[in-house]
């Protein structure tokens, strides 16, 4: 699913070494009339190890910056890239639900421009003790905020065979979900499952041979699971529309998805902003019922041939865009 920014590893990364952000030139361009001038807000939603905000803050010299991460290790180690930018930077732990807050207590009454770049960062990723990779044997963890929370293997430990199933259909699209919800049951009644290896191999145990050929049996259950531990979808329900709320007139926000699930949420939120309110057979369209934003992108752009050869991580990404165009009344 959803990857974004770049990079590698905290323990062992070069904070000047690290790959190119996703969409990074058209975001820029999408945002740039809402942070041209002085003293402009940008709030990056989805901070990770800053590379979006990096590039923002040298190509915009007088906007200030609000970055938001749950996770702990990425506001660290953002701290430390962005630390040249001094008092122009705040960084808060939160998710991102929590953006008008956020904005609030940074002292700013809205936000100019605003980036959601969604799913699990490389940061998440690439570091194996954080159990997100079913690529890497590692506890199964999967909470972007380590700090608090249920993780993956609590959820496969307690959940019943019909919840287990219900978020591998939903947040997984699997279509092998009740087979897998069986084998998960029937495998911790022998010992915990606690580690994404025996996960994987109690996933390839349950697959046939057929469907194996069409991709990694785990994929879809590991990303459910990531949703599930992280209630991304939710908060991701509630994020959008409190972004909007902090947008002034001529305000930007562009959203980066990785997976269908996401963009459906993003699409839907984006349209009922941009659509009129007027009751149906009224000859005339009144002022308060006009649309308070404005689609900035036709449908969901994707990432070009060349920013995929480059960065293949860029290769699922779906881009949406608005702007304000009225207040609320």
């Amino acid at each position: 699913m959803g990857i974004r920014t770049e990079g590698h590893g905290p323990h062992d990364m070069n904070l000047r070494d690290i790959h190119t952000p996703v969409l990074l030139e058209r975001c820029a361009e999408l945002l740039a009339p809402a942070l041209q001038r002085d003293g402009a807000v940008f709030v990056d939603a989805t901070l990770g190890m800053g590379g979006h905000s990096e590039a923002f803050l040298e190509r915009f010299p007088g906007i200030r910056l609000v970055g938001l991460d749950r996770d702990t290790d990425a506001l660290r180690i953002a701290g430390e890239r962005l630390a040249r930018f001094g008092d122009r930077v705040t960084l808060v732990h939160t998710v991102y639900d929590g953006i008008a807050d956020a904005v609030a207590s940074s002292g700013y009454a809205a936000a100019d421009g605003i980036l959601f770049d969604l799913g699990v960062s490389s940061l998440q990723l690439d570091v194996a003790d954080r159990g997100f990779a079913y690529s890497q044997d590692a506890p199964l963890d999967m909470r972007m905020d380590q700090s608090a929370g249920t993780t993956a293997a609590d959820i496969l430990a307690t959940y019943g065979e019909g919840d287990l199933r219900r978020i591998f259909e939903r947040y997984g699209e699997e279509k092998l979900a009740g087979r897998y919800a069986r084998a998960i049951i029937a495998a911790r009644a022998e010992a915990p499952i606690e580690r994404s290896g025996r996960l994987v191999e109690i996933l390839v145990a349950a697959t046939p041979y057929a469907a194996q050929r069409t991709g990694h049996p785990a994929k879809r259950v590991f990303q459910a699971l990531r949703i599930e531990v992280n209630r991304e979808l939710s908060v991701l329900e509630r994020a959008i529309p409190a972004a909007l709320s902090t947008l002034p007139v001529g305000g930007r926000i562009v959203v980066l998805s990785y997976q269908s699930l996401e963009d459906r949420l993003v699409k839907r939120a984006l349209a009922e902003a941009s659509a009129s309110t007027a009751p149906s057979g009224l000859p005339v369209e009144l002022p308060e019922h006009a649309p308070k934003f404005k689609l900035l992108v036709k449908g969901a752009e994707l990432a070009s041939d060349e920013e995929r050869a480059v960065n293949p991580r860029a290769t699922p990404v779906r881009l949406r865009a608005a702007e304000r165009v009225r207040e609320d009344v």
